[in-house]
């Protein structure tokens, strides 16, 4: 139902108001303004693309994971209570309380009106439903599964909020500490160690290597600091543009998976999205070969999804499935092992599951203890760093007093 933006004066107060009614046509919405007693001085349909900012904040940017995933949530209810979907979307319309989302949604119900199908009609709204979005809820459509996707869809975007938001928690304090750390090396190298070296410089004295590498530290800092406020986000952004793509983002990635602690949080994340994901389709009856394909856009890592495209090539020739995940290195043993045995057995679809929960429990777990790990680790590198500027300092003293004795 299309979503109506108009301008009126209030017949009873006098105040002029602005306000969206919901209607099936213009001369619809124009008498059911004028009949709750507003006089009308501009009505006009609001499209998405009109709506390029909300509030002052951008459309694609404003619909978050928390809208997204409510809206799904809801869908699919009322999908489930044999809803029609145009119904469906019509009474998503009345509930959304995302003002650009609601406008978006009555685009897509007047689409599916026109015969175009859900997963064709959200493909023009790229930045709410990305890639993944789409292809499942065509996959759904395919299968008549419809409900079932969308209630994953719905999981996965919940779990994607509340892996982010432990992920934060578990962050917060470490990253307190460096910001701090850091403003307190930068007030010390600016303020303390220029005039401690010049103390140290009117001893016509060999400094030791800790003192000359502070103050050139120091003196850089000193000198050149605009050089370093321009220079740092100008290689901050050449450094991600560099690891969005191609040789870049294969050596990041690579990387990524072996870094301590994070590493295996990372590679569990993408293991665990894999098999729960490809567990849903499976289960939604969808084939296996539309599954992988699927797949492939959930996982993030770029040598993980080679593996899994390697894996549906596989598949394609009436092969395993698990063989091109063992080759590639970057599947645990038990992960393929479980999968070996589910092609096997027949069980594929359970095996993927029982992988599925137990990653996503060893994700948590490890995301709950992170703080516990990486507290040390800012501690003793906060505490190098200081025993370095206290080691570069002290020295030149103590040369300094056995010279006035």
């Amino acid at each position: 139902m299309p979503i109506f933006v108009y301008k009126g004066i209030d017949n009873r107060t006098g105040k002029q108001l602005k306000a969206n009614v919901t209607a099936d046509s213009l001369a619809i919405a124009k008498q059911r303004v004028s009949s709750s007693g507003i006089m009308l001085i501009q009505i006009e349909e609001k499209k998405s693309k009109d709506t390029a900012q909300i509030g002052g904040i951008q459309l694609g940017k404003a619909v978050g994971v928390e809208d997204l995933s409510l809206m799904t949530r809801q869908l699919a209810t009322l999908i489930a209570a044999k809803i029609p979907l145009s119904e469906a979307f019509a009474a998503l319309v009345d509930q959304v309380d995302h003002p650009g989302l609601r406008i978006v949604l009555a685009e897509v119900r007047q689409k599916i009106n026109e015969g175009i199908s859900l997963g064709k009609s959200l493909e023009d709204y790229p930045k709410i439903f990305d890639n993944i979005y789409v292809n499942m809820v065509k996959a759904g459509e395919e299968s008549g599964n419809l409900e079932l996707v969308l209630v994953r869809l719905a999981e996965f975007t919940e779990n994607r909020t509340k892996l982010k938001n432990k992920l934060m928690s578990a962050m917060l304090y470490p990253l307190i500490m460096a910001s701090v750390g850091t403003l307190m090396m930068v007030f010390i190298f600016v303020v303390v160690i220029p005039k401690l070296a010049k103390i140290f410089i009117s001893m016509k004295k060999e400094l030791p290597l800790p003192t000359k590498i502070c103050i050139g530290i120091s003196t850089f800092l000193q000198k050149y600091w605009p050089v370093v406020l321009i220079m740092l986000p100008v290689l901050i952004y050449l450094l991600r543009k560099y690891i969005s793509k191609g040789k870049g983002q294969e050596y990041w990635h690579n990387f990524q998976l072996k870094m301590p602690v994070f590493g295996n949080i990372i590679m569990m994340v993408n293991v665990g999205r894999f098999c729960s994901t490809l567990a849903t389709l499976l289960t939604s009856g969808v084939s296996i070969l539309v599954s992988l394909r699927i797949v492939q856009n959930l996982v993030t890592n770029v040598h993980m999804r080679k593996a899994i495209v390697e894996a549906t090539v596989s598949v394609g020739e009436g092969a395993s499935m698990a063989t091109p995940l063992v080759n590639s290195g970057y599947f645990p043993p038990m992960v393929t092992h479980m999968i070996k045995l589910g092609e096997k057995s027949g069980e594929l679809k359970s095996m993927l599951e029982i992988v599925a929960k137990s990653y996503d429990d060893q994700v948590s777990n490890k995301l709950d203890g992170l703080t516990s790990i990486l507290e040390p680790i800012m501690m003793i590198l906060l505490g190098g760093a200081v025993a370095f500027i206290v080691l570069s300092v002290v020295v030149p003293m103590m040369n300094l007093n056995s010279i006035n004795r």
